[in-house]
Order: C-alpha cells, then structure tokens, then sequence
C-alpha cells in the first residue's frame, strides 16, 4: 500500500514533506506509548530513580525496547546539559513522552522506542503544601477499567481528559474517577489519599488507579512516621467520613481537598506528610558532615 505524497491539514492540501513529523508517529496515530510527568527543583528530578523504574516497567508492559538513552544516568546527563539551555530560573516540570517508532497499522513492524522531553516553568519551589484547598466531586460518565497497563501512564488518556474537561466546567479544583466496580480510584491528574481517625487509606494498584511515584513516596514517609497505611476500595460513603482528602502526584506534591459535596476537611497530617517528604529532599541536598 503506497501513500500519497500529500495530505489534508485543517482542510488544506499539505504536501508530506511540509507536514510535522509527529503527524506519523505511532504516538500520535494510535496513543502507542506512555508517558512520565516529573518536576525539576533545586537542579536536579526526586525520585528519578522511581521515575526510570516506572518508565521501563511501562516500556516493557507494553512490548516495546527500552533504549539506552533511557538508563538512568544517560537520561540525567541529557537533562542536565538541556537544563543549560533553558535560560529561566525556578522549578519545572517536564514531561517525557516515550512511543513505539516505526511503521505498521495495529501490528507495529517494530518495538523500538523513540522519546521526547518538554518543560514548563512552575510556581514555588519544592513540594510546599498549597495554601488553598480543591474542591472536588466524581466524574461519573465514564470509568477507568483495571488491566495490565492501568497502573502507567499511558498516552490514550481519554478518561482523564474527560473528567478534567467535566471539572473545569463546574468550576471544580479536580474530578475523582471511578473504576468499572464504581470504586473511586483516583483523581484526573493524581491519586487519592483518605485520612480516618489518624490512618491513611488509598486504593490499591489492582482496583486500576496509576502506581503514581509521589504515592509510593508518601506511603514509604507516613510509615516511618508511624502513621498506618493500608490499601482499601474508597466509595462515596468513605469520602464522606473522612477527616481528611488529599491528592498527589510527583509534580504538584500534596493537594488537599478541601470540600467534597457537602462535606468539609482539615488537612493537618497532609501539612505534615508535606513538610517531612521537603525535609528528607533537603536532607539530601545538604553536603555532608565530616566530623574533626
């Protein structure tokens, strides 16, 4: 099967050689790829090592070559000699795009990768707890259904697309996404955390939600504070005898919510789990000591 030397661009002939390249990519005609959304503070990416270990676990689920350029060390070098070029000052967030290259229709005649990097300037420095708290409801339309490839971050997103358009339109801070077993799994953007009587509760990686770096952090911090988390299904009952909701994501850190319905929420152990997850970076970041 030959293709034409020309194609329609907004209803415009477009001769294919003037014609963006992304235009025949398998990212963009068929969603075949995954992504990973990190945030660039004080120099450096947190948890790039969770980062890389979620990006090649997505590479692999879906059948796809994780290229060299993606080992850890080669992909932090790029970033630091790209960091280099962007002239601006402050945190940013950065997305990598990875996609299976090549031809084919739904049979790819290849598995090797290909990726991209774009960033963006952020407000604030670090993982601070916002001062404002969101607003938040479900999204009932449409539902996230479990599957091996649920847990990444994968490039057919119309599910959130959809429930972030349905929030922006009633003025909400986010939607919360349902699971085909209309469990609430997550928001459009982050996963969910409830807080009931001093313990946390998120649900599990089975019920479909992404396995979001930020979470893992986060558990791995309220547990060597003592605080109890456990993985549990989150229904709109939950919700409403929680003391406390927040999301988070590896970008924006920890967002509480402040309303969910009817229902209103404090947010102290969320204030909390921010500074002490700022604290264990900056501990990081801090030469070390030689003892004289």
């Amino acid at each position: 099967m030959a293709e034409m030397n020309t194609l329609l661009i907004d209803g415009q002939v477009t001769r294919g050689a003037d014609a963006p390249k992304a235009f025949q990519n398998r990212g963009f005609l068929l969603g075949d790829g995954c992504f990973e959304s990190m945030r660039h503070t004080v120099g450096r990416i947190p948890f790039l090592a969770l980062h890389v270990q979620r990006l090649h676990a997505a590479l692999k689920a879906h059948g796809m070559v994780v290229p060299d350029s993606l080992s850890e060390d080669a992909l932090e070098q790029a970033i630091a000699q790209w960091q280099s070029s962007w002239g601006v000052k402050g945190d940013m967030r950065i997305r990598l795009t990875a996609f299976r290259s090549g031809q084919g229709a739904y049979a790819p005649a290849s598995d090797d990768v290909s990726w991209v990097a774009t960033a963006a300037t952020l407000e604030g420095v670090g993982y601070a707890l916002p001062a404002k708290g969101l607003d938040v409801d479900v999204y009932q339309d449409l539902v996230k259904h479990p599957s091996p490839l649920s847990k990444f971050k994968n490039l057919a997103s119309t599910v959130y697309v959809q429930a972030a358009r349905h929030a922006a339109q009633r003025g909400w801070g986010d939607a919360l996404v349902l699971n085909a077993a209309s469990q609430i799994i997550e928001s459009s953007r982050s996963n969910l955390f409830v807080v009931s009587n001093g313990v946390l509760y998120t649900p599990s990686l089975e019920e479909g939600c992404v396995g979001g770096i930020m979470r893992a952090v986060l558990m791995r911090t309220a547990q060597q504070h003592g605080i109890k988390v456990y993985e549990a299904s989150l229904t709109p009952q939950t919700l409403l005898q929680a003391d406390e909701l927040f999301l988070t994501n590896a970008v924006r850190g920890i967002e509480w919510v402040s309303s969910y319905k009817t229902k209103r929420f404090f947010h102290a152990l969320a204030e909390k789990l921010a500074i002490w997850i700022q604290e264990d970076l900056d501990a990081e970041d801090s030469p070390a000591v030689i003892a004289t």
